[in-house]
């Protein structure tokens, strides 16, 4: 359970929230097919046979604390059932674009709550980065009251809105929870008992929808994406993020879900043929800058930790 280099573990963090922005834009059409529970519990199934094997206890890994069983319960609850059902039914109502801009506000809510709650020093140069986070949610949200549609249309939106941004929270939740877990649990072993606990919790839901839905309506290209949305979800992204955050701290890892919208915009312009106008692309230029600022080798001054 060693530490892995700096350099790879920064490489970690982004390329895991690179991954979940593309799998966010492309829960759209899966959303449009499958009622909401039916794909959160398609997804934790999948996921969880394909890490059966990362059930399997490490000998060199202590006995399960009470105070560790309650942490991955809090882990899978807000950072993979909620996020999933919140996320899911978020994105029936928006576009990925639009999307894009909710969940850019995750920085800023990640490292405060790692200044509040770990008592992690917030440098100034990351506070900075979070920063240029915000200043892109303010020219995304610009570029998208500037796009043509009807006010019936964007008012039903809001709903969609609302539903994002409570994905924002549980995502900053599950970034501070897994900054806890990495203390005594291997990655592998935190990514495959949180989705176990996903599974077990949108199971009863699942089956009751599963027992009404017509599963020979669906075509082989959205059998296809699901089983690339499930294991992306599952495994992939939660493997490279609970590896990098074993180095880096939450505060300063929480930057790096500036990717996330990023990722959900390009997979919107490029997989879904959504438009992205000029301001748009600005933002998400000034949200990279932000990852470079807080990724730059130095020794910023420090924000004090808050005090107990």
């Amino acid at each position: 359970m060693h530490s892995i280099p700096r350099p790879l573990a920064l490489l970690c963090l982004a390329a895991s929230m690179s991954l979940v922005g593309s799998y966010v834009a492309l829960s759209k059409p899966l959303a449009m097919v499958f009622p909401v529970m039916l794909l959160a519990w398609l997804r934790f199934g999948i996921g969880g046979a394909a890490m059966l094997h990362w059930l399997r206890k490490p000998a060199d890994e202590p006995p399960l604390t009470s105070r560790t069983r309650w942490l991955l319960f809090l882990e899978s609850f807000f950072g993979n059932f909620l996020f999933t059902l919140c996320m899911i039914a978020g994105m029936r109502l928006t576009t990925a674009v639009a999307a894009s801009v909710i969940m850019a506000s995750i920085p800023a809510v990640v490292a405060v709550l790692g200044w509040l709650i770990l008592r992690e020093r917030m440098s100034l140069r990351i506070l900075l980065s979070v920063l240029c986070a915000v200043g892109g949610v303010a020219l995304l949200a610009l570029g998208r009251d500037a796009s043509p549609g009807g006010s019936t249309a964007q008012s039903s939106s809001w709903l969609g809105y609302a539903l994002l941004f409570a994905a924002v929270v549980c995502e900053a939740s599950y970034s501070i929870i897994g900054k806890l877990l990495t203390v005594s649990l291997s990655p592998k072993r935190i990514t495959a008992l949180i989705n176990l606990w996903g599974l077990a919790l949108s199971t009863p839901l699942g089956l009751y929808a599963a027992w009404q839905f017509d599963f020979a309506a669906v075509s082989a290209g959205i059998w296809t994406l699901l089983l690339f949305y499930a294991l992306a979800a599952c495994v992939g992204t939660v493997w490279l993020w609970m590896t990098g955050l074993k180095t880096i701290p939450a505060s300063q890892a929480g930057v790096f879900t500036v990717m996330l919208p990023v990722g959900t915009a390009a997979t919107g312009v490029i997989a879904l043929g959504e438009t992205l106008n000029a301001m748009q692309g600005l933002a998400l230029a000034i949200a990279l800058f932000g990852v470079l600022m807080a990724t730059l080798p130095g020794r910023p001054q420090a924000l004090p930790p808050v005090s107990s």
